[in-house]
């Protein structure tokens, strides 16, 4: 009996070795609550002798942060961070909303960053925390959520090293846009006639309004 439960409690501990391995793989650290991959608290770019400091900062991330510009749908509360070189940068990131959104910042060096990335992703509501160091070049960095439509609809902000090397395109509420949104109407016989339609409408139904209430 003592043998049985023996390899009853080996096959369970074998069975769990896959889900551990699944939960910290190659950079990817995930949990029911969302997923942090390349986390760097230690490592220096080649081209820093020393962590530099540490620079803290919040992110907050949803359809909220969006109502202080036109036309978008979702945004970071922030558009843009300085910071100084070789910095060791910790960020906080809240998810506001009820779905995915996720806070990735390209072209790291692939040397500590496989495919240049840094990213944080949260399901829902919810925050994490995760460190990255960045290099000593002057140099601006793209921040997005990747989640397909989110940076498209405004989610997306950039982070300047020393200063930066420029602005990026379509920064809400700092660059212009590449492709702006155009809501031009085309006042065709069609469209003066739904105005009109749309006139009287209103028309009757303010004179029936005060028909009542008299």
């Amino acid at each position: 009996m003592r043998f049985v439960k023996y390899l009853i409690l080996l096959m369970t501990l074998a069975a769990m070795q896959p889900v551990a391995a699944a939960m910290n793989h190659n950079g990817m650290i995930m949990d029911e609550t969302g997923m942090i991959m390349n986390s760097n608290t230690d490592k220096v770019p080649r081209d820093c002798k020393k962590i530099a400091g540490d620079v803290n900062i919040t992110v907050r991330a949803g359809h909220k942060q969006a109502k202080k510009f036109n036309g978008i749908m979702y945004a970071f509360d922030q558009q843009q961070w300085d910071v100084p070189p070789c910095s060791r940068i910790n960020v906080t990131f809240i998810n506001e909303d009820k779905i995915r959104h996720q806070f990735m910042i390209h072209d790291l060096p692939g040397y500590l960053y496989p495919q240049g990335m840094f990213t944080m992703e949260i399901y829902g509501p919810g925050q994490k925390t995760a460190s990255f160091i960045v290099p000593s070049q002057r140099k601006t960095y793209l921040v997005h959520c990747e989640v397909p439509q989110h940076m498209e609809k405004g989610m997306k902000a950039q982070l300047k090293v020393d200063g930066g090397d420029g602005d990026l395109p379509s920064i809400p509420g700092i660059s212009a846009a590449v492709n702006a949104d155009s809501y031009r109407v085309d006042w065709d016989k069609s469209a003066w006639g739904a105005l009109l339609v749309s006139f009287f409408a209103g028309a009757a139904v303010l004179w029936l309004l005060n028909r009542i209430k008299r």
